[in-house]
């Protein structure tokens, strides 16, 4: 089987992050996307992220009506920063050999892919899938393939969706007192509302 995994803070989860997953399940005919909300990202160590149980409870309502998403709170369960490559470790040691994992990251992470914890290891157990950023140009292949020899065979560079909307613009909008109904599910919004999460800028 062919199963996605899209990772992220999730703070908070949005339209965007569920449109990006079904393109890449439907391209690429995905029996299922694992949404892997972070524990501590070791690229955003400094930075305030809202509580674990708010980030995996908006995926849970984000994605309920959808039996092709899943949720795994295997990066939240797991002590110390979070790493791509021991992620995917994991989900192949659960998941069997049988399983190809495709892993869902946007062109920006692409770029600084040499930057992360044992890449070459990385491409070894799955396969990438590179989505547009706006703002951000095409990864250059042959520079990544230098570093990173083997690459352009494990990597599908998607032109779609181009997806103009962040977490941080719906952060801000809410500390603003301003409407996110066109950019969270209907239940992420109430979720967002109930628990007065991002009230402060």
């Amino acid at each position: 089987m062919n199963i996605g995994v899209l990772g992220g803070t999730f703070d908070p989860i949005h339209k965007g992050h569920l449109l990006l997953a079904e393109e890449v399940r439907a391209r690429l005919n995905l029996v299922e996307v694992l949404f892997v909300p972070a524990g501590q990202p070791w690229l955003k160590v400094d930075s305030l992220i809202s509580p674990a149980e708010h980030r995996v409870e908006m995926v849970r309502l984000a994605i309920a009506d959808k039996p092709y998403f899943k949720l795994s709170t295997m990066e939240i369960e797991r002590a110390g920063p979070t790493y791509t490559v021991d992620t995917i470790a994991e989900l192949k040691a659960r998941l069997g050999t049988a399983n190809e994992l495709f892993f869902i990251l946007g062109w920006d992470n692409l770029a600084e892919l040499p930057q992360w914890r044992q890449p070459s290891r990385l491409i070894s157990m799955c396969r990438l899938v590179a989505v547009p950023r706006p703002g951000y140009p095409l990864p250059d292949l042959k520079a990544l393939e230098a570093s990173i020899p083997g690459l352009s065979q494990r990597v599908t560079l998607m032109g779609k969706p181009e997806v103009d909307i962040s977490a941080t613009e719906i952060r801000d909008r809410v500390a603003r007192g301003l409407s996110i109904r066109h950019f969270v599910p209907r239940p992420v919004g109430e979720y967002i509302r109930q628990h007065k999460l991002y009230l402060t800028p």
